[in-house]
């Protein structure tokens, strides 16, 4: 535990977008603390039916009953003028998205603290949970950290390591670290109220970078070793989703596994489909394939890898890519 028993209350204003910002107002909202304001972004068309839909955090404030504002920035604006008007003791930053200049820190009497889904100084930026398994970490964790000027560059209040599965795509880990966030943003409120959160300065010299994935990188390129093929695929596993193309048409590969090349008829370069025990894969370097368990075709809901290639009548030995 951070804080101990007795933590007096202290005044939250929440800021957040996100699914994985939920876990953390959930676990204010029972706390000892009083969620004064949770700010979040306006309605976005999403779907294919482009329908204004709110965000996540606004969804679960209002279910929770908390006083929600749907504003585009809290730099300036209405935005800024309720956070303000709040008095915040503390504010508390899960996955919103936007930069905070130390005008708008400063509203919060004690600290601006954000939830942030890495062991910082490790893997700062806007995606930490992809870049994590991208990389081959065995291990990640959440740090609360008080906010300054810089990206992700403030003391440390607390952090929790776990390791990451196997088999965990992004969607999984990031629901996980959310859950862990969410506890842990609590006890960092608790100690802050206690008087006893004594950060403590990142080292620069151990500072890696999670940029956000690029169009590119959604791409699988069929020539890289098999492991990192089936990282990318969980990295960007369920969204938006590691693609190839197949016959001119994108197909997003959701969950995959490495197995060895089964018997076939002369050699395969990578990029070539072929079955394995009945299972549609696609060959890699080094004698490995991709058995693509779940496939979303263009166009097409979610489904067996199997199934879309039976009903493709796909070939094989025919390229992918």
């Amino acid at each position: 535990m951070v804080g101990g028993p007795g933590a007096s209350r202290l005044t939250v204003v929440f800021l957040g977008n996100a699914p994985w910002s939920v876990p953390s107002l959930e676990a204010l909202a029972v706390s000892s603390h009083r969620v004064a304001l949770v700010v979040t972004r306006p309605p976005r068309p999403t779907g294919r039916g482009g329908v204004a839909a709110p965000t996540a955090v606004a969804v679960a404030a209002r279910r929770l009953g908390l006083p929600v504002l749907e504003a585009a920035t809290v730099r300036e604006g209405a935005g800024r003028d309720a956070v303000a008007a709040a008095a915040p003791d503390v504010l508390a930053v899960v996955a919103y998205g936007e930069l905070l200049p130390p005008e708008i820190l400063r509203l919060a009497r004690l600290a601006a603290v954000n939830v942030h889904f890495s062991l910082l100084p490790d893997l700062r930026g806007a995606a930490p949970v992809q870049r994590a398994i991208l990389e081959g970490r065995a291990a990640t964790g959440v740090t609360t950290m008080r906010m300054e000027a810089g990206l992700d560059t403030g003391p440390i209040l607390a952090q929790v390591e776990t390791p990451i599965g196997e088999d965990e795509d992004a969607g999984a880990l990031g629901a996980r670290l959310a859950a862990l966030g969410g506890r842990l943003l609590v006890e960092t409120f608790d100690a802050l109220a206690a008087g006893v959160a004594a950060g403590r300065p990142q080292d620069e010299a151990l500072a890696t970078y999670a940029p956000k994935l690029t169009r590119e990188e959604e791409r699988i390129d069929w020539a890289e070793p098999a492991e990192r093929i089936a990282r990318r695929i969980r990295a960007l596993a369920p969204t938006p989703g590691a693609w190839t193309l197949v016959r001119g048409r994108r197909l997003k590969v959701l969950r995959a596994s490495v197995a060895g090349v089964p018997a076939v008829e002369g050699e395969h370069a990578p990029g070539r489909v072929v079955a394995v025990n009945g299972r549609l894969a696609v060959t890699a370097p080094s004698a490995r394939v991709i058995v693509l368990d779940q496939v979303v075709p263009e166009g097409r809901r979610a489904m067996d890898g199997a199934a879309f290639a039976r009903g493709a009548r796909l070939r094989d030995g025919e390229p992918v890519g």
